[in-house]
């Protein structure tokens, strides 16, 4: 009788854990052999928002993206990009190494806003030197009306306050956001960003890609679905609204938009799954 050793189980999920052939990371030590394991060494993300690939090339495929402040552990280093995974969500991709940093100072404050605007000095009149998009972590001091950055800069205490109520509220924020495979700011979102982006309002972390976030959740027969409801086809996921509307990011109209589910419907010509997040 002769054995194909075919790698390490389903259960280590690759978009997830560093499982092999290559690199597996050294907590996996009792559950998959390797000849070198590697402890992944956790950095931030030093940039407003950057793309997470599939290959260490500037040109491949983006998987996800990273906001400034967010942790990414990365394992290895190839043509200027780092094999990471992202802290928030465990997704494993390849980042540009050269906006990646140790962290400093913990965050105290995180985004917001849609976008805000990072001021030369504390004056609405003054210069702006970058923006930051919504959920970015930023590291600072409140003074007057303005957040006094840690590495320079100063963002608009309004900016930072008052987070989104609840996952409608942090989804509206994202309206008419430009559809972008792979994205989690306003700047540019995909569907399962945008549901990631609206649960995370209430503390809720969902997975990266549909068919991981669709695997958890509570299950909900179509005829019983309620307002927060997310509804999966296959590689696609909305946010039900009252009313029976659907705020979703899909390529059909290339931006995040509200729309009766009904339409969906028609172009989907299949019934969706729901889930129940709470």
């Amino acid at each position: 009788m002769s054995w194909v050793l075919k790698g390490p189980a389903q259960r280590f999920e690759p978009r997830e854990w560093f499982a092999g052939p290559d690199v597996v990371e050294l907590g996996l030590a009792g559950e998959i052999g390797a000849v070198r394991y590697v402890e992944p060494r956790a950095l931030v993300c030093t940039a407003p928002r950057v793309a997470v690939r599939g290959a260490p090339e500037a040109t491949a495929e983006a998987v996800s993206e990273l906001l400034l402040g967010e942790g990414f552990e990365i394992v290895e280093v190839k043509t200027g990009f780092a094999l990471g995974r992202t802290l928030h969500d465990r997704y494993i991709g390849w980042a540009p190494f050269d906006v990646l940093a140790l962290a400093g100072a913990e965050p105290t404050h995180r985004v917001t806003a849609r976008r805000a605007p990072v001021f030369a000095v504390a004056s609405i009149k003054a210069a702006v030197v970058m923006e930051l998009p919504f959920a970015a972590l930023v590291s600072g001091e409140l003074d007057g009306n303005f957040l006094a950055l840690a590495g320079g800069g100063f963002v608009h205490r309004r900016h930072v306050e008052a987070p989104p109520a609840n996952r409608f509220a942090a989804a509206a924020l994202f309206a008419d956001a430009p559809y972008l495979w792979g994205g989690r700011s306003p700047d540019g979102v995909d569907c399962s960003g945008l549901v990631q982006q609206a649960l995370a309002a209430e503390g809720i972390s969902l997975r990266r890609d549909t068919d991981l976030q669709v695997a958890e959740g509570e299950p909900v027969k179509y005829a019983a679905r309620e307002p927060g409801d997310l509804l999966f086809w296959p590689g696609h996921v909305g946010l039900l609204l009252e009313g029976d509307r659907l705020c979703h990011a899909n390529a059909h109209w290339m931006k995040v938009v509200t729309e009766p589910l009904a339409d969906v419907m028609a172009r989907a010509d299949a019934e969706p799954v729901v889930r129940r997040f709470r």
